[in-house]
């Protein structure tokens, strides 16, 4: 681990978190009348001759099979209030064109998005107190003129952040600093953004601070407002201290946000690195979920305990290191268990 005083230039890995797979998180535990409503939603989508309505080719790609994961449907539902399974299946097959159309599985990848990464405007480093991945935007080193590509850039990031989660994972922080004379989006861009996290990636933000807002954003923020979903207002805040609300640990939050971790951005440091870890990381999940069947409807959390499991036995695995004297470097908190937290 790095000290306090050290510059650090690469995204961190998942923490690791203790679990127990028989002890499910709480957001994963159903009423009955709940159950039968994702029983509904389930049943929908794993028949044998279903297809993705008023698309050509509209049978279940593998990577569709995987994204419909048994949280993944109970996100939807709780998205429509659980109304109905009709009303989930709605959702969730909307999305599932959008993700195609939109291009999440081919044009939106790390090359295609990588010119708006090349200042570090928009960068995932750290974790909260609940193991929430953090996603911090620095408006002011904006270097490309408005465009697609820079919602491109957006959802790539959210993507990358899914695959960061680890078990009873399923929001992210969101950190946004409008220091140094940062100019803030167009209403247009600002609303699109909105209605793809609030439509395309529903019970996702877990939490999103906001500091060093000047008066003509605060008139921005006004203006928005009103397209921001009523059960997502509760989860932005601004100037909070995360210090001392407890909400990070010192040495998983930037020092721009008084933290101890003295974070650089070095594009050519920063970028492969990241791109490397989550490439391995979706890859092992990928693995897990084939070794389970393959099939709608798995769990995100059988998923992700086997792979803690199996890096607790690797490390369970190797020799012991030479006696020596510990350094504080070498100390690694651990991370809090899931079971006791609502993420």
């Amino acid at each position: 681990m790095a000290t306090q005083t050290e510059t650090i230039y690469e995204a961190r890995p998942p923490p690791h978190i203790p679990v127990d797979p028989a002890v499910l998180p709480p957001q994963l535990k159903t009423t009955d009348a709940q159950k039968a409503l994702y029983d509904e939603v389930f049943k929908h989508f794993d028949k044998d001759d279903y297809v993705l309505p008023g698309v050509e080719n509209g049978a279940l790609t593998e990577a569709e099979k995987f994204w419909l994961s048994y949280e993944c449907l109970l996100r939807f539902l709780r998205a429509v209030k659980w109304a109905s399974g009709p009303a989930a299946i709605k959702r969730l097959e909307e999305t599932l064109k959008w993700r195609r159309e939109y291009g999440v599985y081919d044009l939106i990848t790390a090359s295609h998005v990588e010119p708006e990464a090349l200042t570090g405007k928009m960068t995932i480093w750290g974790y909260d107190v609940d193991n929430r991945p953090a996603l911090y935007l620095r408006p002011s080193r904006q270097n490309t003129e408005e465009s697609i590509r820079q919602v491109h850039f957006v959802v790539w990031a959210l993507e990358r952040l899914t695959e960061l989660m680890g078990p009873g994972v399923e929001t992210l922080a969101l950190m946004v600093n409008f220091a140094d004379r940062a100019k803030n989006p167009s209403l247009g861009q600002a609303r699109t953004v909105l209605n793809i996290l609030q439509t395309h990636y529903p019970e996702r933000l877990g939490r999103a601070f906001v500091v060093n807002v000047p008066f003509l954003l605060n008139a921005f923020f006004k203006l928005i407002t009103p397209f921001i979903d009523p059960l997502t207002r509760p989860k932005l805040r601004f100037n909070p201290d995360c210090l001392a609300e407890g909400l990070f640990t010192p040495e998983q939050l930037m020092s721009e946000w008084a933290g101890s971790a003295h974070v650089e951005y070095v594009h050519e440091r920063y970028w492969e690195p990241l791109v490397r870890m989550c490439a391995e990381r979706r890859e092992k999940l990928w693995e897990q979920w084939r070794a389970k069947g393959a099939k709608v409807g798995l769990r995100e959390w059988d998923i992700k305990c086997a792979i803690e499991l199996e890096g607790e036995a690797q490390v369970a695995a190797q020799p012991p290191a030479a006696t020596e004297e510990p350094s504080v470097e070498a100390v690694v908190p651990e991370a809090p268990a899931v079971s006791v937290a609502e993420n």
